[in-house]
């Protein structure tokens, strides 16, 4: 059986990073990288809200895959 952190890294290195945020946003424990993470999340499921809260949805998302990099050195 395969830990969700073991998931999370392989959706990253398959390229498919938007599951491992998914992943990602589900840990209780993000440290500094949690509002990033949270917010590509929310830019991933609901992309009209990032927009109205006046963000650019694509820098959103691509902030939150340098957390994850920094956080789970990917």
């Amino acid at each position: 059986m395969q830990t969700k952190l073991s998931q999370l890294k392989d959706a990253y290195y398959a390229g498919n990073t938007a599951k491992a945020i998914r992943i990602a946003a589900k840990f209780p424990d993000l440290g500094a990288h949690r509002a990033a993470i949270l917010d590509a999340n929310i830019a991933l499921t609901n992309p009209r809200w990032t927009l109205n809260m006046k963000r650019d949805v694509d820098q959103t998302i691509a902030a939150g895959i340098e957390a994850l990099v920094a956080r789970y050195s990917l």
